[in-house]
Parts: structure tokens; C-alpha cells; sequence
């Protein structure tokens, strides 16, 4: 008999992807999965690579697929995963990021504040798991890292996941950045399983220090790109301007569901026990984003209209970044510039003008690690091997600053 929910997907970087299990079908199908159509996977990333509009909706799909790969390698190398566990750790991956919002990473912390994307997936599959009858219960284990199999977990949240092998390899495809490039089966095809933690075989470790480098580089060249740390800087101010004149009861053409959001803080609390509220954000998406900024361009506060209308026209703030921090007499002076010639009172500066850091780290060592199985079976942080320099090299954070500033 036909089995309708055994679809095939045709993806753009991986070609032809089957839905494994009926569950999955089921929570693709809903409307919390749905809307990752409608959240964009970079951000505002497009104003530079005008490629990158693929969304999270795709992203998820493809880790999905390569959790696939994944067991089915495991497995034959020996290591038991139970069909239970596999549909447990697929579900897992498939709705790691459901909790993200409008724009993805770029309006985390902002639209509920202090509280992550992490912390909001997991709320979203709690209720899923209220409307499924308990059949996410394996997969909730494995996200929040309470499975006895703790390699499980590590396929979903490590340093060497099927979320960053399919992000790296999707964001490099779809923004043309070749530097990010890797050889996803290659890795995949490296795993094993030692003492209940995800090891890389010995044989695997140039694929390995490929992807890191490429980590490394795809995070200069694409997600910290000055201008789009422009660009969305621009969109959190543009937030935060609009709840500060909301919350002081200043009238916001919006959607009803941004609305909401505008006009209170909302905590990780009210998100979990209040089904208003996640009902609230399950409707939010890029699109209340952007058609509420279309209208604030018009809006009678000079900071709110004067940052919505640059930021859809383009004509985005000026990006100075630097090694070293930012000396105040530059920030003093573009200050003194921007009152100056736009007329804004002295407490508003700080949405046109406004300094801070950024942090590229390839890897971390020492949290979640990654481990490499020699040939003798021994088992040690990659880091750690004596040939592997340039591993130990990116272990170490890159800081730099920046400060934003209108073009006058």
C-alpha cells in the first residue's frame, strides 16, 4: 500500500532527500514547522550576497537528511541505535531551531529577551509533545542532553553536528563563498562511536581541519561581514527604538502578533506557561518584521523613521572595524557630526551611533570537544595531536571591534 507521508524533497545541495518516519512528515506538516519558511536562514546577509535568502525551513530539512547518513554509518560500524532512538534523534535535529525568530540570530535575545533560541525550541517541543501523546519524549531526552547514549546529543549539539555540517555546507552554496565548502560525506563517513562519545577516525582529521578552517573563514567572510554587521545592528536598534516608544505608549503601526512583543517583556516563564504568548511568537516571522519597518518609515519619531527608511533603501550605516577598541574621541566626534547635521537630541545618539565586539573562535577546547580515535584505539582532543598546530591555533579567539555611524 502507498504511504503518502514517505515524500521525497528535491534540495538544491544534496539533491533528493526521503522523509524517514511518519512523525516527521507529521511535524513538518505543522504550522510551528511551517513558519520556519518564513525565517530567513542569514539574517539580513542578502544585502551582501544576494544569494542568501534560503531559510531555516530548508536548513532543518537538510540536517534532517544528514542525520540520516549519520545513524546509518554508526550503525554499521557496530554501535546499537534502536529504531526508537533513531526517530528520537532525527525529531531532535529536525526541530532544533523551531524556537528561532524573525531573522534568525540576528534578533536573538531581542524579541524575548534573555532568553535564546535553544531555550524556546525546547518549549515548542514540550507542546508538540503534549499534541503528539508523548512520542517526542526520546527526542526531548536528546536535546537536552539527559539521553544515556550521550553521542546522541552530540550529533544534534557539538562542535561536529549535522546542524553545523549542513549550515556550513548550505550558506556556503547559497551566498557563492567557495571558502566554505566541505566534505560533508567525508566527515560523516569518519564517525564512530567510543565509550559512548562521537569520535572522528584518525584517517578523517585533514576533512576535519577543513571544515574548521572553513568555520573560520565563512564566520569573517559571510556571518561577521562588516556590512551586514551594519544591517542588522541597524534592525536591533530599529527594535529597540520601536519597544522604548511603544512601552511609553506611543502608537506603532505593526502586526497584532509583533505588537504583543512591543509592548511588554516577556520572559522564558510566560513563554512556557502562557500559551497566549507562544501562540503569539509561533506567528511571528520576518515578514511582521518587515512590513511593520515599510510603515515606521513614515513615523513621526525622527530615530524610528530615519533608521527604517535607511535600512529598506539600503543606505545602511558606515562600519569602522578594527583590532584594537575603538577610541572614544572617534566615537565623541561622530556624535558631535550626526546632532550636528540630523538634529537629534543628545539620548538619541545612541541608536545612530554606537560601538561593541565581535568574537570569531573556530574552536573550542576543552567544551564539547572534538574527539579523534587513533589507529591503536586510543581516544584524545584533536587539539591535542602533536601535528595538528593549525587546530590548536584556531582555538584562540579573534576579537574585534567596531563602532556604527551615519554616513553624513
Amino acid at each position: 500500500m502507498y504511504n503518502k507521508k514517505r515524500k521525497i524533497l528535491n534540495d538544491p545541495v544534496y539533491g533528493f532527500i526521503t522523509i524517514p518516519y511518519e512523525i516527521i512528515f507529521d511535524l513538518i506538516e505543522h504550522p510551528y514547522f511551517q513558519r520556519l519558511r518564513r525565517i530567513t536562514q542569514l539574517g539580513l546577509t542578502n544585502l551582501v550576497y544576494s544569494g542568501a535568502n534560503h531559510t531555516r525551513f530548508q536548513h532543518a530539512i537538510g540536517a534532517m537528511h544528514l542525520m540520516g547518513k549519520a545513524i546509518d554509518v554508526i550503525r554499521s560500524k557496530g554501535e546499537e541505535i534502536t529504531e526508537e532512538e533513531a526517530i528520537g534523534v532525527t525529531v531532535a535535529i529536525l526541530l532544533h531551531d523551531i524556537g528561532h525568530g524573525p531573522y534568525s540570530h540576528t534578533l536573538e535575545n531581542s524579541i524575548v529577551e534573555g532568553v535564546s533560541h535553544e531555550q524556546i525550541s525546547e518549549i515548542f517541543m514540550q507542546k508538540l509533545n503534549d499534541e503528539f501523546e508523548g512520542r517526542l519524549d526520546t527526542a526531548i531526552q536528546i536535546f537536552k542532553n539527559e539521553h544515556p547514549k550521550k553521542f546522541l546529543n552530540q550529533l544534534v549539539s557539538s562542535q561536529l553536528d549535522m546542524d553545523r555540517l549542513d549550515y556550513l555546507r548550505r550558506d556556503s552554496f547559497f551566498t557563492g563563498v567557495s571558502e566554505g565548502i566541505i566534505g560533508v560525506d567525508r566527515i560523516i563517513k569518519m564517525l564512530g562511536v567510543v565509550n559512548g562519545n562521537l569520535v572522528v577516525e584518525s584517517k578523517g582529521i585533514y576533512s576535519i581541519e577543513k571544515f574548521l578552517v572553513a568555520r573560520r573563514l565563512m564566520y569573517w567572510q559571510v556571518y561577521l561581514h562588516k556590512t551586514v554587521i551594519a544591517a542588522e545592528s541597524m534592525l536591533l536598534q530599529i527594535l529597540k527604538r520601536a519597544k522604548e516608544l511603544s512601552q511609553k505608549g506611543v502608537h506603532l503601526p505593526c502586526t497584532s502578533q509583533l505588537e504583543v512583543f512591543l509592548k511588554s517583556s516577556v520572559s522564558q516563564m510566560q513563554l512556557s506557561n502562557d500559551s497566549s504568548y507562544l501562540e503569539s511568537f509561533a506567528q511571528l516571522d520576518d515578514y511582521d518584521i518587515l512590513c511593520s519597518i515599510k510603515e515606521w518609515q513614515f513615523h513621526s519619531d525622527g530615530v524610528l523613521s530615519y533608521l527604517s527608511k535607511s535600512l529598506v533603501d539600503r543606505k545602511l550605516l558606515k562600519v569602522k572595524l578594527q583590532n584594537e577598541p575603538i577610541e572614544n574621541g572617534f566615537i565623541k566626534a561622530k556624535e558631535s557630526a550626526t546632532r550636528s547635521k540630523l538634529k537629534y537630541a543628545t539620548e538619541e545618539l545612541k541608536y545612530l551611533v554606537f560601538s561593541g565586539a565581535i568574537d570569531n573562535r573556530a574552536y573550542t577546547i576543552g567544551r564539547g570537544e572534538i574527539l579523534m580515535r587513533h589507529k591503536d584505539g586510543t581516544v584524545e582532543d584533536i587539539a591535542q595531536a602533536a601535528d595538528l598546530f593549525n587546530i590548536s591555533a584556531m582555538s584562540e579567539p579573534v576579537t574585534k571591534h567596531y563602532v556604527c555611524y551615519p554616513s553624513l
